[in-house]
Parts: structure tokens; C-alpha cells; sequence
């Protein structure tokens, strides 16, 4: 009886240290984020931010994620006409594959998938560069130098994951909606004017501006994890690879969840366009 009150006990306190370190990170991640932009918007304004390493880190986070990018908008184009096509069929609603294609991938699609290439891909390199750092002392030293790492390292690489998020959703949409298009027509299910007819007639600009909204937030988040995670990162290679396993699955955790605040609040605010 002893053992099995001991064992529930031990059960309690590790879901109650799991939950207080829930607590920290979400504190440590909000104040790392305010900051960020703090130094990012007083930097612009001062012309002292560092355009060269915001430059370099959209080179890198471009030469990263956006040949995975369109390896994975392919298929998933390719998924969304056929399985859209055959339930279309079913309800004798051929005419309308092309707007629930568009559509579908435009609010939904593009912005996951960029978020997903931006946490796995982007957000691992970020978070094991800073780790890297960090393990050697790198960050201690801007410290002790009076550089602010957070100023001097995470604020350009935010503001390149902001505006590299952005563009690959545009590169995502086009990409998924133009495999669609040539899957749906190539087929012969509808003719190419159709398609077009049923999109444009159906989709609207709020509909764009949604994705580039998400995919802003998108890049936000996973960015703030991904240095949040590298610049805590602690015992060596080992620690920096547990970072970025961390960070990774953080980030796809707390963008699903958004994603989900996000829709609802555009179903809400546009309850016409839903």
C-alpha cells in the first residue's frame, strides 16, 4: 500500500515540476519575444540594426527551406485535387474543385506547410547555431563584452524568418494550386476555365491576406522557440541536439494551436468568406 501511495505521489510531483516548467518556459518565451522586437524596432530606428546579418540569415533560411518547400507542396497539391476531385464527383459538385481547391490551399494549406518547413527546417538550424554558441561560451562572452546576444542575434535572424515565412507561403500556394490545377484538368475532370471561373468567383483577397498573416505568426513563433531553445541550451553536443529535438516539437505543438485560434477568429470576424 505504502509503494502505491509512494508511486502516485511521485506521479503528482513530476506532472507538478512539468507544469511549473511549463509555467517558466512560457514566461521565458514571452519575455525573450518582447525584447526581440523592442531591439529590433529601436535598432531600425537608430540605423543601428545589423542589416548584413539579417541578409545573411535570409540567404541561409531561403537556401534551407525552399527546395524542401516545393518538394512538399508537389504532393500535397497532388493529395488535395484527388481527394477533393473524388468527393466533388460523389455530390455532383464538379464545378466548384477549383474553389475548394484554391481556397483550401490558401488558407489552410500554404501557411501549415510553411510552418512546418520554418519549425523543422529553419528552426532547427537557428536553434543548434545558437546552441552551438552557447555551449562555447560565445554568448557569455557578448555578454561580458556588454553585446546583447539577443540584440546582436536573435532580432535579424527574427525579422529574416519573418520575411522568408512570408514569400514561402506565396511560393507554397503557387506551387500546391498550379499541381492541383494541372492534376484536376489534365484528368479532363473540368476545363481549364471552369477551374479558374469557380476560384476567382469564390475566393477573396481576405483569403490572402489570412496566409501571409499565419505565416507571419508562424515564422514569429517558431523563431522565438528555436532561440529560446539554443541560447538556454546546457551540456554540450548532447544538450544542443536535446534543443533542438525541443524546439521542433514545441514549436509544431504551439503553431497547431494557433492555427486553430487563428481560423476560428476568421470564421468569426468573416463569417461570409468562411
Amino acid at each position: 500500500m505504502s509503494a502505491v501511495v509512494a508511486s502516485g505521489r511521485s506521479v503528482v510531483d513530476n506532472l507538478t515540476g512539468r507544469f511549473k516548467a511549463g509555467v517558466v518556459t512560457t514566461g521565458e518565451l514571452v519575455k525573450l519575444a518582447v525584447e526581440s522586437i523592442q531591439w529590433g524596432f529601436s535598432d531600425i530606428v537608430a540605423r543601428r540594426f545589423s542589416w548584413s546579418e539579417f541578409l545573411l540569415q535570409c540567404w541561409f533560411m531561403t537556401r534551407v527551406a525552399l527546395l524542401p518547400t516545393i518538394l512538399v507542396s508537389i504532393p500535397f497539391g497532388i493529395i488535395t485535387s484527388v481527394q477533393i476531385g473524388a468527393a466533388a464527383n460523389q455530390i455532383g459538385a464538379q464545378s466548384f474543385i477549383g474553389a475548394v481547391n484554391g481556397i483550401g490551399v490558401l488558407r489552410q494549406g500554404a501557411p501549415l506547410v510553411t510552418s512546418l518547413m520554418i519549425a523543422g527546417a529553419v528552426g532547427a538550424a537557428i536553434c543548434s547555431d545558437l546552441g552551438a554558441r552557447t555551449v562555447r561560451e560565445e554568448i557569455d562572452a557578448l555578454k561580458v563584452m556588454g553585446i546583447s546576444p539577443i540584440q546582436r542575434l536573435v532580432a535579424p535572424r527574427i525579422l529574416a524568418a519573418l520575411l522568408v515565412s512570408v514569400l514561402l507561403t506565396v511560393i507554397v500556394a503557387m506551387t500546391a494550386m498550379t499541381t492541383a490545377f494541372i492534376i484536376v484538368v489534365g484528368q479532363g475532370q473540368i476545363s481549364s476555365g471552369t477551374y479558374l471561373d469557380s476560384f476567382v468567383g469564390l475566393a477573396q483577397p481576405a483569403d490572402f491576406v489570412l496566409a501571409e498573416f499565419k505565416a507571419f505568426i508562424f515564422g514569429f513563433v517558431a523563431t522565438i522557440v528555436a532561440a529560446h531553445k539554443g541560447l538556454t541550451a546546457r551540456g554540450g553536443p548532447k544538450g544542443v541536439a536535446d534543443g533542438v529535438n525541443q524546439a521542433v516539437v514545441l514549436s509544431v505543438i504551439l503553431l497547431a494551436v494557433i492555427n486553430v485560434g487563428l481560423t476560428q477568429a476568421y470564421v468569426m470576424l468573416f463569417p461570409g468568406g468562411a
